[in-house]
């Protein structure tokens, strides 16, 4: 099931439970006592900012994949950090090894963050907010050449983050990324209702999608409803990139949002109605577009307002697409206008090799 660890961080009571659900999801990932104990460092500090600097915020914490989609399939903790605070005035300052402003930090900072985790990365707007996203890995063995951020040698990334309604333990949400040769599929799902019932449905689909992503789209779904036809079903989104050709294709079944960026503009990806594993329609449109260096997909659940607008800043380009795919679900909702269901944002992304922590861009 989609385990789902989304904590509310208002004071510095909390900061406890967001380092213990950090520990937890590692044993859940099983993963070694060295990258439990580099994830409990790193919810601590993102933790302890939100109550420092940030005016309180949230911790969504799950079980995820390296953003490079040519990595290797190993088991990967994801710790995100939302706020709607004040933002960081000098990023490449915070971003310095040991680099602490909080009397209550650990003394280890963003900076150290950054080069304990497997992938780090963080995007601040002054009067807007921060969010930043680590992923824990396993250490690597000794002797290992391999850097510790690795790089898609075609440039394709994803990543997203997934929450629960009323901070469930399961999301009846999830998101996969598989690859296939030149092929990359992102898949994001919505089980119908939410709790255990609609992560059954949603499980179910991510463990298919292993089996069926050297097919297109359309056929996948096909699949997906097979497989899912023991369950309640659910909502399904498949977009698929053809890094030979440079096309991007999307199939969806249900409530699934899609919005595609190119050349600066962007275009709804519309899904068919149905259910995947219920009611599923006698075609599937397939939509196609081009795939050039400044797209960006964005896949979502209903979780998320259908009018959440999409974000302005250039700089988030070279962020993690999990980043962007934070920053989207922090700006659609606030404590005033709370989401109100499981929901998940996925987003693909090309790699365009820039430091994000440029001061010049």
């Amino acid at each position: 099931m989609s385990r789902v660890w989304d904590i509310p961080v208002q004071d510095s009571t909390r900061v406890r439970d967001v380092r213990v659900a950090a520990e937890a999801a590692c044993a859940r990932a099983g993963l070694d006592a060295h990258a439990t104990a580099v994830a409990a460092l790193v919810a601590t500090e993102l933790g302890t900012n939100l109550v420092k600097h940030a005016g309180g915020g949230r911790i969504l914490i799950h079980l995820a994949a390296p953003s490079d989609t040519r990595a290797e399939d190993v088991p990967c903790v994801q710790i995100a950090s939302l706020d709607h605070g004040p933002g960081i005035g000098d990023i490449p300052a915070a971003m310095r090894d040991g680099h602490t402003t909080a009397s209550s930090s650990l003394g280890a900072g963003l900076g150290t963050c950054r080069r304990i985790a497997g992938e780090f990365d963080l995007h601040s707007r002054p009067g807007q907010g921060t969010v930043a996203v680590a992923r824990i890995t396993p250490a690597r063995a000794p002797g290992d050449p391999r850097p510790r951020e690795a790089r898609s040698r075609t440039g394709t990334r994803a990543g997203g983050v997934t929450t629960s309604l009323a901070q469930a333990e399961h999301s009846g949400d999830a998101f996969s990324q598989v690859r296939s040769g030149t092929r990359v599929t992102l898949m994001l799902v919505d089980g119908l209702g939410h709790g255990d019932k609609a992560a059954d449905a949603s499980t179910a689909a991510v463990e298919e999608l292993r089996r069926c992503a050297d097919l297109p789209p359309a056929e996948i779904l096909r699949h997906l409803h097979a497989a899912l036809r023991a369950t309640r079903g659910a909502a399904v989104g498949v977009a698929q990139l053809d890094e030979g050709t440079g096309r991007l294709t999307f199939a969806g079944v249900g409530n699934i949002g899609a919005r595609l960026r190119t050349g600066g503009e962007w275009r709804p990806l519309i899904s068919h109605p149905g259910i995947v594993g219920a009611h599923f329609p006698a075609t599937v449109p397939l939509r196609e577009a081009a795939w050039t260096p400044d797209s960006l997909l964005v896949l979502h659940s209903d979780g998320l307002p259908s009018r959440w607008v999409p974000p302005g800043d250039a700089r988030l380009d070279a962020h993690d697409p999990a980043v962007v795919a934070a920053v989207v679900l922090r700006d659609a909702g606030s404590a005033a206008r709370p989401l109100r269901d499981d929901a998940s944002v996925a987003v693909l992304a090309p790699d365009p090799r820039r430091d994000p922590y440029d001061p010049t861009r």
